[in-house]
């Protein structure tokens, strides 16, 4: 009996500890299908962020534009003049400035601003960047 009980354990341990190779390929597969599906999940999240934070500069230029309007009785011409303040030399002495700078959208690309009549456009060019296409970003005055 005692044979036996020294058999057993020496067959224990002669049997090499560790992973086999095909363990560990399956280990390394789940990893990847795991990654992938996080990294596609954050790389949407990160340009969704994008995309709000840009539209929330959009509509704080609107209300920038807006107070430009009641300040000077007149639209801007174009955004540097919240900065700069009016073209007309008496209403630029009266003028106090509404932005320190003109900020860009949350791509860093220039903000586009139109002025047609008593209404005026805010558009940044979104995710691809390139104005008048499918994914821009537009907040629009009265």
């Amino acid at each position: 009996m005692n044979r036996r009980i020294q058999t057993s354990r020496m067959s224990r341990k002669s049997r090499p500890s560790g992973f086999t190779l095909l363990e560990l390929l399956l280990v390394l597969a789940i990893l990847v299908v795991l990654g992938g599906f996080v990294l596609t999940n954050f790389i949407g999240v990160g340009e969704n962020a994008n995309a709000d934070a840009t539209t929330v500069q959009l509509n704080s230029l609107k209300s920038n534009i807006q107070m430009y309007k009641i300040n000077t009785k007149s639209w801007p011409e174009s955004l540097e003049q919240l900065r700069d303040g009016p073209t007309d030399p008496a209403q630029k002495a009266r003028f106090q400035p509404i932005l320190s700078e003109i900020p860009a959208d949350a791509w860093g690309k220039e903000i586009n601003y139109t002025l047609n009549g008593n209404t005026f456009e805010l558009r940044s060019g979104g995710i691809d960047g390139q104005m008048n296409s499918d994914d821009d970003l537009i907040v629009k005055g009265p």
